[in-house]
């Protein structure tokens, strides 16, 4: 009876977790005051802080931002002298910084742009949310080379660049004049390149081979991805084995945990139904690529095998 009441307990819990997953309307409305506190105090564009706020926490739901209060990324490095948070990012355990509350993690990260490195972007004005952008991923702040165009997606889909206007105000003494509306597009197109990161988590399945997997929906890049799934970029790009390829179609399978050496014993052979190399095969069966070229006796990974080809996978 104990154990059926605390699974029942369990399964509520997560349950009401999955309820409270904020969205990024949710988290703008939260922290929109804070960004342009913090804009009015260290001049750097509430649009920017938002828009990292909202990719670097995943809207506040990553574990980083649920557990350590760090709502920007911003790892440990050696003058931290704070409560650490220890997680695997480009390398494993790594030292992430920890607060007391969400609000001490903004007021840190403004603190963290007045590192000398971040300096040209002090020259920029406060409306260039562009040039900050991209400043940014410039100065070293992240590794994405869709770092800024991420950021710029945000900004324009939520119109944060509107609360970069606040210039010596605070939030309520505009709101109760013009408050700034965020206004969503209805439907996005792939020419606008709108990036949606409302929490809307993939669904995980199973592989024949015992492989977890998602499939990528529109707009997905491996980038945004990781945050999701809480795995390192490097994680995302091993695990498929693909190099810096970031811009995903909808449909493609996304591994999640590393694939197999080889195939399980009840799926020795893979028949090709369609002209397909075997790159495009190891990636179909969750098998490693370099492992099924040494079972084929190959070395061209991209040459096409016609319809009817029996490839081994064991």
């Amino acid at each position: 009876m104990k154990t059926v009441l605390l699974t029942v307990l369990f399964f509520l819990t997560l349950n009401l977790l999955a309820q409270t997953k904020n969205s990024t309307k949710d988290y703008i409305s939260k922290w929109k005051g804070t960004a342009v506190t913090q804009m009015n105090t260290y001049n750097i564009p509430a649009s920017i802080t938002l828009a990292q706020g909202i990719l670097e926490s995943g809207n506040g739901n990553s574990k980083l931002a649920r557990l350590a209060n760090n709502h920007f990324g911003i790892k440990c490095h050696s003058t931290w002298t704070g409560d650490t948070f220890t997680q695997d990012d480009d390398k494993k355990n790594e030292c992430f910084r920890a607060y007391d509350n969400a609000s001490q993690s903004f007021e840190d990260h403004s603190l963290f742009l007045k590192k000398r490195r971040y300096a040209p972007l002090f020259e920029l004005k406060l409306t260039d949310y562009k040039r900050w952008a991209k400043g940014l991923k410039s100065a070293g702040y992240a590794t994405n080379p869709k770092y800024p165009s991420l950021l710029i997606n945000l900004v324009e889909r939520y119109e944060l660049w509107k609360f970069d206007e606040m210039i010596g105000e605070t939030l309520e003494e505009k709101e109760t004049v013009t408050p700034p509306q965020i206004s969503v597009p209805k439907q996005a197109t792939d020419k606008d390149s709108v990036i949606e990161y409302d929490f809307n988590p993939h669904v995980h399945h199973l592989s024949k081979n015992n492989v977890k997997y998602i499939t990528a929906k529109k707009g997905d890049t491996f980038y945004k991805l990781s945050k999701e799934l809480e795995l390192t970029l490097r994680q995302m790009y091993k695990y498929n084995e693909s190099k810096n390829k970031d811009v995903l179609k909808v449909g493609d399978i996304i591994y999640i945990t590393p694939k197999r050496l080889k195939s399980r014993k009840n799926n020795p052979v893979h028949i090709c139904k369609k002209t397909i190399s075997l790159r495009e095969i190891a990636h179909l069966e969750g098998i490693k690529l370099k492992s099924l070229l040494k079972r084929n006796n190959s070395e061209k990974p991209d040459e096409k095998l016609p319809k009817g080809t029996k490839v081994s996978l064991r």
